[in-house]
């Protein structure tokens, strides 16, 4: 799972790659799925200032449940509370914005730190063609 979230956060996956990760993912696990990749955007250094960008990435409403979460500041909170989302239709929102917090994060992250260089192996992903 966590080579797919790389390489859809990143870009390099094609798109509706998350869309089938969240639907493949089975009930019973499927919790596991956006806690991780909550844990991913902490990671990243996620802010809530990634929150309007990541809603445009992910094609939600301002006024879907993760959509509204996510511009509630306090943003470890806000990941973690976006990861518990229950009703299936709000699980694949919430892995829809996640993975673009994510990228938004990343893309930040690999500007300012990883522009000359850095052993990030999820920086080296191949780009679809």
């Amino acid at each position: 799972m966590g080579r797919h979230v790389q390489r859809v956060g990143s870009g390099a996956a094609p798109d509706g790659t998350g869309h089938r990760l969240v639907r493949r993912t089975p009930r019973r696990g499927a919790g596991r799925s956006p806690a991780l990749l909550s844990h991913y955007c902490i990671q990243a250094r996620a802010t809530s200032d990634d929150g309007p960008e990541a809603i445009r990435r992910a094609s939600l409403r301002a006024t879907h449940t993760p959509a509204v979460l996510i511009t509630r500041g306090r943003i470890n909170e806000q990941l973690g509370r976006i990861a518990s989302l229950a009703p299936l239709d709000e699980r694949r929102k919430a892995f829809r914005l996640l993975i673009s917090v994510l990228a938004v994060a990343d893309d930040r992250r690999r500007q300012r730190f990883c522009s000359d260089g850095c052993g990030h192996e999820w920086h080296r992903l191949p780009l679809p063609t």
